[in-house]
């Protein structure tokens, strides 16, 4: 049965997760969400086996563990927890009717919820960058953020990359010192406009 000591925002987090159905970020979890999952609430998380913790550079990243997942099973039809507000209740109706729904189709919520299928690529590229870079605007290397997206299609990336270029707070430039750049730098270059670009700033939100 779910725990009946989790508060809303640690069910949220939860809820949250199982969505994403992957590791997420403290700042990918709050640019998706609007959630933070950070000093006891994490812990307590934690400590209760449902959530796995870990550092990545300057922030924890976050996933269910398998006694996580069979919590939120549990929870679709645990009933909407108190001072849940009105979304909350109708949050917790739409939870009972796809407890209802894979009940007869046979299926468990690994069957619904897919890592492969949760986030686009252009939010591993904006959480990836905000573990990378010091602070919202620095710029970082396209070799360090090909390697942080683990092993992601080259093509995907690239198109990716150019779509985010539209964004006004996105930008790629080439690396001014020439000379620095190793044979990873020039591989991990995109090519935009005839330059080729080895640098990306995101800017805050």
């Amino acid at each position: 049965m779910p725990d009946d000591k989790l508060g809303n925002a640690q069910r949220a987090a939860m809820l949250a997760l199982l969505g994403e159905a992957r590791e997420l970020s403290n700042p990918e979890l709050y640019r998706l969400h609007g959630l933070r999952l950070d000093g006891k609430e994490r812990r307590y998380l934690n400590d209760l086996g449902l959530v796995e913790s870990r550092k990545v550079g300057r922030s924890f990243v976050h996933e269910l563990t398998d006694r996580g997942w069979r919590w939120c099973a549990d929870e679709l039809t645990a009933g909407r927890p108190p001072r849940a507000g009105s979304l909350g209740n109708a949050l917790y109706a739409v939870l009972a009717g796809l407890s209802r729904h894979l009940e007869r189709a046979e299926r468990g919520l690994a069957d619904l919820f897919h890592p492969e299928e949760a986030g686009t690529l252009d939010d591993r590229i904006r959480a990836a960058y905000d573990e990378l870079a010091k602070e919202p605007g620095d710029w970082i290397s396209l070799t360090a953020l090909r390697r942080d997206l683990n092993g992601a299609s080259r093509t995907k990336v690239d198109e990716a990359l150019r779509r985010l270029n539209q964004d006004p707070k996105v930008n790629l430039a080439p690396d001014d010192d020439q000379r620095s750049l190793t044979q990873a730098d020039r591989d991990a270059a995109l090519r935009i406009g005839g330059e080729n670009n080895h640098l990306l700033s995101i800017g805050p939100a």
